[in-house]
């Protein structure tokens, strides 16, 4: 992306962000990975837009050789088809970034490439850690020199200190992980090794895929797909994988624990709907979703439209459960991705209009049952409301497909302080008039089980029950030295 355009301001979607998606490759023929890294990355674009990087090594060549390229915006516009010219070899790690801790900027970007006693190493990281500015502090008392303000580096470090007294890569990533808290799926490439690892609650997805000899590890199964791997299985929470031609897929489960808190919005909103999180389908779980807003909160209408994308196949199953019409109301501009120039105050357009426009005809005259998967601040629903009726909708009924949001989250999503938060000591009913709409219902909390399949999920954000005590003081951004406007990271 061009430093001319840096003053980009990430559009006011009033949406959460995740923070990260990784992925690595290892090809046990030899053959270049930086190409499927691409693809892969681009399949993952939407856990990401800041910032994006890919890191490979020749296992068969000099063991300290990494060859890395990173930048600034999305994967098509940081890579050429002159870029793969350079990165030349059969394993390698890539990334996009959405910051929650620590400033857009270069030097963040990752993955991280570190030379150390032992070679190199190569890591990408998506997740928060809670004890990061203890761990940095530590660190820094004993000589270590930060290049980055991230808490990724903070794993690097230690996965790099334990090596040089470890019998192997993977022996060296425990050590390090047994002194971190937080949120992480991690993907390091060693000299001869493919590494991934989960924490013990799962927080972030990843998962196994195999494409002829080449095996890869990938924050979702739809960057499987994209490159035509197979889906091989998911990487357990607390689990620490290793890929090697010698042994194949080996397994350490040590770090395994029985209490899992995945985080509910992967489900909800941030992974693909065609993706799977441990066993589950996400288009699978927004039907549901959908199915249970039209069991609870009923109204009767003539069509039922999501937002996209995410709403969308939560307003399927609305209409499903309903009987009511399935319709398309909104036509989204394929060609505006989550960054792009916020327009000035001063003039006319608005950064939801630049995105969304409204089908007329599809609308005039009907009660129109809106589905959006949430509201954060409500700095777009209103406008979305408006739009809709602007354009001749007779009522707007607001459907939301998860709970209110009524707390901060520390584990690698950029919901704000609850101060910021429009469910924040406000009724149900002022919030349907703030955003102006003829009624309002959230999905009840005793659904959200249903929708992750009965399996373990965080709610923190909407009840403030953590699985592990946050930190005293915010982490979320603490080193940041990047402004953004007002109302940046959000919907």
């Amino acid at each position: 992306m061009n430093e001319n355009i840096r003053s980009h301001y990430f559009e006011n979607d009033d949406k959460m962000h995740e923070e990260c998606g990784v992925f690595g490759m290892y090809d046990f023929d030899n053959n270049d990975v930086a190409t499927s890294i691409y693809y892969g990355l681009f399949a993952l674009q939407h856990r990401g837009q800041e910032s994006c990087g890919i890191a490979v090594s020749d296992t068969e060549g000099p063991k300290g050789k990494v060859s890395s390229m990173k930048g600034m915006g999305l994967v098509n516009e940081v890579y050429t088809p002159e870029s793969f010219e350079k990165l030349k070899g059969n394993i390698g790690v890539g990334h996009v970034r959405y910051s929650t801790a620590g400033a857009s900027t270069i030097e963040n970007a990752q993955p991280l490439v570190l030379n150390y006693v032992k070679g190199t190493l190569g890591l990408a990281h998506n997740g928060n850690l809670i004890n990061a500015p203890e761990l940095r502090k530590e660190l820094a008392l004993t000589g270590a020199i930060f290049q980055t303000t991230i808490d990724s580096e903070v794993i690097a470090y230690h996965i790099a200190r334990e090596r040089v007294n470890s019998a192997s890569a993977e022996e060296a990533v425990m050590k390090a992980l047994r002194k971190v808290k937080g949120s992480y799926s991690l993907v390091v490439m060693s000299p001869r090794k493919l590494i991934g690892a989960r924490d013990p609650f799962g927080f972030r997805p990843l998962c196994i895929g195999k494409r002829d000899n080449a095996y890869i590890l990938a924050s979702e199964s739809c960057a499987l797909d994209t490159i035509g791997a197979e889906f091989i299985r998911d990487v357990e929470p607390g689990e620490v994988v290793t890929i090697s031609p010698e042994y194949g897929i080996q397994s350490y489960k040590d770090m395994c624990q029985e209490k899992h808190a995945r985080c509910i919005f992967e489900y909800i909103y941030f992974a693909r709907p065609d993706s799977v999180f441990d066993g589950m389908g996400i288009y699978e779980s927004r039907l549901i979703a959908g199915r249970c807003l039209a069991k609870d909160s009923p109204v009767d209408a003539d069509m039922v439209v999501g937002v996209p994308e995410s709403g969308n196949a939560a307003a399927q199953g609305y209409s499903l459960e309903s009987g009511i019409p399935y319709g398309t109301a909104f036509v989204k501009n394929g060609y505006v991705g989550r960054t792009f120039i916020k327009p000035q105050q001063s003039q006319r357009e608005s950064s939801v209009r630049v995105k969304l426009n409204v089908l007329k005809e599809a609308v005039k005259g009907k009660r129109i049952i809106m589905i959006d998967d949430s509201i954060v601040r409500g700095t777009t629903s209103d406008r979305i409301v408006g739009m809709l009726r602007e354009a001749g909708a007779k009522e707007v009924h607001v459907r939301i497909s998860s709970p209110p949001f009524l707390y901060p989250c520390y584990f690698g999503t950029d919901i704000p302080d609850r101060e910021q938060l429009i469910a924040y000591n406000r009724s149900v009913d002022e919030i349907c008039k703030i955003i102006g709409a003829d009624s309002l219902a959230y999905l009840r909390k005793e659904r959200l089980v249903e929708i992750s399949g009965g399996r373990q999920y965080c709610h923190g954000c909407f009840t403030g029950e953590y699985p592990v005590e946050p930190p005293k003081e915010d982490i979320r951004g603490e080193h940041e030295d990047f402004k953004r406007g007002e109302d940046s990271k959000v919907k």
